[in-house]
């Protein structure tokens, strides 16, 4: 059906670039272009970043690494590219839209900015689990310890906000609080390591790209792909609880089920990022923000949010692998950097208010 083709009312909704409903088969959908172009234009500038981190340092020039992702450069272009480089890159990117849409599912559920899963100790307990495995287990289920520590803080935070009505403010203060508590047991379980162990886990915990390897990039990615598909059909719903429980409810949404769904998502999110690459600070929370503000929209914007995670995780990378520093320089450095100038703007911006 064209546009000209549409009833009046729907097709003033389209051109003004409100919402739009497609409908197809057994499907309906509310597209708002203008998040959906944010996305798409912060999705490409991602890809740059990470276009850019490949030909960094101009070891291997555009032309071949272009042929050695097609399968047509020399060997020694294939292996920089596609073990060293690519794998790092694939990863930044992923993790970075793992925690870009956790942050916005989190802010969306506690209707508060620093509602963000490193703030409320979700990826402390992610990297509590996956620290008991690193150090006294196999390493090849980091993935399923980050899970499990990161749900079983979930459980905990949740039963401390629960007493009386939902507030997000109760959420924010029980998952900082539990957050310092298992903040306190990661550091006693490296001092309790060998030294080896123990320096290995350390730099896990500031967050790194560094050891990233090709056969991790698929299950992250797989992660991320299911747990976005899962979060679309609800985003609505959540977005609808911001009229209040009672409200919602009149619109046929049960909030507390909503709010359990959004918090095993954004846990899941979480665990995704923390186990391929440790618990990285600040980017699930400036990434929902700053694309809220370009994109100048309301709601969770969870697409948006996704690609602007990205395109920080991976320009952040690239800073910190171009920085001229005595070693590798951890991303979760950069980041954590980045995180405190963007809280200071937020303070100086609020002060001029």
């Amino acid at each position: 059906m064209s546009v000209l083709e549409k009833p009046e009312a729907e097709r003033n909704r389209s051109l003004s670039g409100g919402p739009v409903a497609v409908r197809g088969r057994g499907l309906s959908l509310r597209v708002r272009p203008r998040p959906l172009a944010v996305a798409l234009l912060l999705t490409l500038l991602a890809a740059g970043t990470g276009a850019l981190a490949l030909t960094r340092d101009g070891l291997v020039p555009p032309a071949e690494v272009l042929g050695a992702l097609f399968g047509a450069g020399s060997e020694q272009a294939a292996f920089v590219v596609l073990e060293l480089r690519l794998p790092r890159v694939a990863l930044g990117l992923t993790v970075g839209a793992a925690l870009g849409a956790a942050g916005a599912l989190f802010q969306q559920l506690s209707r508060n900015p620093l509602g963000s899963p490193d703030i409320v100790g979700f990826n402390s307990g992610a990297a509590t689990g996956a620290l008991l495995v690193l150090l006294h287990g196999d390493p090849a289920y980091v993935a399923a310890g980050a899970a499990g520590g990161g749900l079983a803080t979930a459980v905990i935070v949740q039963l401390l906000a629960r007493r009386g009505s939902f507030r997000g403010n109760r959420l924010i203060l029980a998952g900082i609080a539990v957050g310092s508590l298992l903040a306190s047991v990661n550091a006693y379980l490296l001092t309790r390591a060998a030294l080896d162990h123990a320096q290995s886990a350390q730099l896990w915990l500031i967050g790194s790209l560094g050891s990233a390897e090709r056969h991790q990039v698929m299950p992250a990615l797989l992660g991320l792909g299911a747990l976005l598909l899962a979060a679309l059909p609800v985003v609505r719903r959540l977005d609808l609880l911001e009229m209040g429980d009672e409200a919602a409810g009149g619109l046929g949404v049960d909030a507390a089920r909503t709010r359990v769904f959004v918090l095993l998502i954004a846990v899941g999110l979480s665990a995704v990022a923390v186990s391929a690459a440790g618990p990285i600070v600040f980017v699930a929370l400036c990434a929902p923000q700053l694309a809220r503000r370009i994109g100048r929209g309301t709601g969770t914007g969870l697409l948006p949010a996704a690609a602007m995670g990205a395109l920080l995780l991976s320009a952040s990378d690239l800073v910190a692998i171009s920085l001229p520093t005595a070693g590798p320089l951890p991303v979760g450095v950069v980041t954590g950097a980045l995180g405190g100038v963007y809280l200071a703007w937020l303070l100086g911006r609020g002060r001029r208010r």
